[in-house]
């Protein structure tokens, strides 16, 4: 009888395992195929620093090397402005006109660089968690930036490719993320 038991929670637990793993595979896989292919993407990006909200649209372009193109599409007032995030130390810079934001405006992570955050952490963060919510599977992944904590919450679609990323800074959510028109180059 006992053996009887220890083999059914042996079965349950396997089982269990396999579904978590699927899972992970798939962000895996995602990571793998980041980490080899350039992808290109849509971000509208809403920054809330407490006081004030800032809402970008943005065309972005990312190479596997880690470097993020981009042109701002909305609002009117700034469209057309396009820059560079460096792949492995996150310099931003503007090609003709200049945005008020560095990578760190007022010590917080500005809007502009929130899709290279993303990016970034999709291809080298350390995944903590991975499951199937009634939006999709998210992922949850920690990294470091500035020497403060960085924590992203990241949705992926049908095709496992991210659809929606809330990025928290230093214990505190910063941007979100819809992301659209995502495909690999």
């Amino acid at each position: 009888m006992k053996r009887l038991i220890g083999l059914l929670l042996a079965a349950v637990f396997l089982c269990g395992c396999t579904a978590g793993d699927a899972k992970m595979e798939k962000a895996l896989a995602l990571r793998g195929r980041l980490q080899r292919q350039s992808v290109s993407f849509d971000a509208e990006i809403v920054a809330d620093y407490g006081d004030k909200t800032y809402t970008f649209s943005m065309d972005c372009r990312s190479a596997a090397t880690g470097e993020l193109k981009f042109a701002v599409m909305k609002p009117q007032t700034i469209e057309g402005i396009t820059g560079t995030v460096a792949g492995g130390t996150g310099k931003l810079t503007f090609d003709d006109k200049v945005l008020a934001f560095d990578i760190l405006a007022d010590g917080l992570i500005s809007p502009v660089s929130g899709p290279w955050v993303m990016m970034q952490t999709l291809r080298g963060g350390y995944l903590t968690a991975c499951g199937q919510d009634a939006q999709g599977l998210r992922l949850s992944l920690d990294d470091s930036y500035a020497e403060k904590p960085l924590h992203l919450e990241i949705w992926l679609d049908e095709n496992d490719l991210p659809k929606y990323c809330e990025i928290f800074w230093n214990g505190r959510r910063l941007l979100s993320m819809n992301v659209s028109s995502f495909t690999f180059v």
